[in-house]
């Protein structure tokens, strides 16, 4: 559906093609999607009511890694809901306003994701190369600056593209290559110059990627240096293991954004983007609750101590 304005036609609405446009492969997306959907809901969830339950998680480190799992819980609900509508009712179309509106979120929580790892990353330093300033250094007001400000950054980067993108025409070519409003895919169907939004879609995105690893660089750097002074093995142990979840999630997080956006299996563009959204928005919130409560001993023990607590409810009832 078209709307006229003066002599340009321009778009109401846009249609998503999705990840597949072959019948066959609908109802295996949709239950792949959903099932990925649901173990992100309840993973994260999980993780967000553990450590709001466990006075002893009432830690710069775990209120951190509740704003990444409310984060990652988000970043999915704003795609994958939509897509397996669209399957289910076999309805591609989305208004121009919920494709901007889709497109805004989805930048808010990828960024988001990417300020919460350099955060973390801070935090791990201070707690291993400052052990006995750490609390005067993470005090609350720090601690709630440091969750502040990379939900503001975020907002503030979502918003600056998402304003730069609603200036543009589009016009005959509806059609989004992508089972979401993506901005990338987004800007190729513009029949106005936009030129500016990809220069700022570069500069923009280099700076959220290089700040945040230049902070989670620097902390290792230091936290590797100060490990290696510790003469038992034991010791050692001890501090590295604190940082393994967060470098497990450091490594999937920009280990797919070097896989895909700097070494591509495909050669076509719109598929390298579609995977890399799937990694982002799917598989790294699916596998991020896995790996905080699977390396972490604090988290297994609030996990059975809340599983303890229930059974012991259900049994009183």
């Amino acid at each position: 559906r078209n709307m006229s304005q003066g002599n340009q036609t321009t778009i109401s609405e846009f249609i998503l093609l999705g990840l597949s446009n072959q019948a066959e492969k609908q109802k295996f997306i949709f239950v792949i999607f959903l099932s990925m959907y649901l173990v992100t809901v309840l993973g994260n969830s999980l993780i967000i009511l553990v450590i709001g339950l466990d006075v002893n998680l009432h830690t710069p480190m775990y209120l951190f890694l509740a704003n990444l799992s409310f984060a990652d819980i988000s970043s999915s609900s704003t795609s994958v809901p939509k897509m397996l509508m669209n399957i289910q009712t076999k309805s591609q179309y989305i208004s121009y306003e919920g494709c901007f509106t889709q497109m805004y979120f989805s930048i808010v929580f990828v960024v988001i994701d990417n300020f919460l790892l350099g955060v973390m990353a801070y935090d791990r330093y201070v707690a291993i190369c400052h052990p006995l300033t750490y609390t005067s250094i993470m005090h609350s007001t720090f601690c709630l600056l440091l969750t502040v400000c990379p939900w503001a950054l975020s907002n503030i980067v979502a918003l600056t593209h998402t304003l730069l993108a609603n200036q543009l025409i589009f016009c005959n070519d509806n059609t989004i290559q992508h089972f979401f409003c993506d901005l990338a895919p987004l800007l190729k169907l513009s029949c106005s110059d936009a030129m500016i939004n990809n220069i700022v879609k570069f500069i923009v995105g280099l700076s959220v990627i290089t700040f945040p690893f230049a902070l989670i660089l620097f902390s290792y750097v230091c936290i590797i240096r100060d490990v290696l002074r510790i003469s038992s093995m034991e010791g050692k142990w001890k501090a590295f293991s604190t940082c393994g979840s967060h470098l497990t999630v450091v490594f999937l997080f920009y280990g797919t954004i070097i896989g895909v956006y700097f070494f591509p299996l495909s050669t076509h563009p719109e598929d390298t983007d579609k995977i890399g959204a799937v990694l982002f928005t799917v598989v790294t919130p699916m596998l991020n609750p896995f790996i905080y409560s699977l390396r972490n001993k604090d988290m297994k023990g609030a996990f059975k101590k809340l599983i303890n607590k229930s059974h012991f409810f259900l049994l009183m009832s």
